[in-house]
């Protein structure tokens, strides 16, 4: 099993939730594709810290999902680094990069989890959308970490092995591709399609109502 990766640790490693800014967690995740919803992404991949460029509120949107009471996981296919591009040390200063503007940007608007596939398309890997692996452990290692941060009661199951799923009616997966859906729809989330000009702060009132 080709399994999903967190930057600079392990998957199972130690995970401090931020807290969230008004309400007790209730459940609810905001999976997030990162390029063309987070930040703005490119054909030929984003390889630098300097070509970290938020898209337009994707902060304040990301800030207002927190103040609504979800956590955020970002899930992300970054198959350079298996293709021999760039190492995954590289990646890590990209996501701290992308995480220190957003919260210049708005205070609340932490990222929970960062989960990345490292694997190229031939790999086959369960943890590369559109299969849900990082889907899948994204839920797991934030409901153990919301009550035990040091990981310990961790058990990581995926696909058939998983048999005792929690209810996912009240998470969205939001994404720029239909790769993107084909996870939400295999994990059984409901999936939103955003545009990659305008990212997350496109759908952002369809997330919450319009009641931020």
């Amino acid at each position: 099993m080709l399994i999903p990766h967190r930057d600079d640790v392990e998957l199972t490693s130690p995970l401090q939730l931020p807290q969230l800014p008004n309400e007790a967690w209730n459940g609810s995740i905001a999976y997030l594709d990162r390029d063309g919803v987070i930040i703005a992404g490119s054909e030929n991949y984003v390889n630098t810290v300097d070509e970290v460029v938020l898209l337009p509120d994707s902060a304040k949107s990301v800030g207002d999902l927190r103040r609504a009471g979800y956590r955020i996981c970002v899930v992300t296919n970054q198959s350079p680094i298996n293709r021999g591009l760039w190492s995954s040390s590289n990646l890590s200063m990209i996501h701290d990069r992308m995480g220190q503007l957003l919260l210049q940007n708005d205070g609340d608007a932490h990222l929970d989890l960062i989960l990345h596939s490292p694997y190229a398309p031939w790999e086959g890997a369960w943890a590369r959308k559109p299969f849900p692996g990082m889907l899948e452990a994204g839920r797991q290692l934030i409901d153990v970490a919301s009550s035990d941060p040091s990981m310990r009661e961790l058990d990581l199951k995926f696909g058939d092995d998983w048999t005792d799923r929690p209810d996912e009616s009240a998470s969205v997966m939001v994404g720029d591709r239909g790769v993107d859906m084909s996870a939400a729809t295999r994990f059984g989330v409901v999936g939103i399609l955003c545009d990659s000009d305008t990212g997350i702060s496109g759908v952002i009132d369809s997330i919450l109502g319009g009641s931020h």
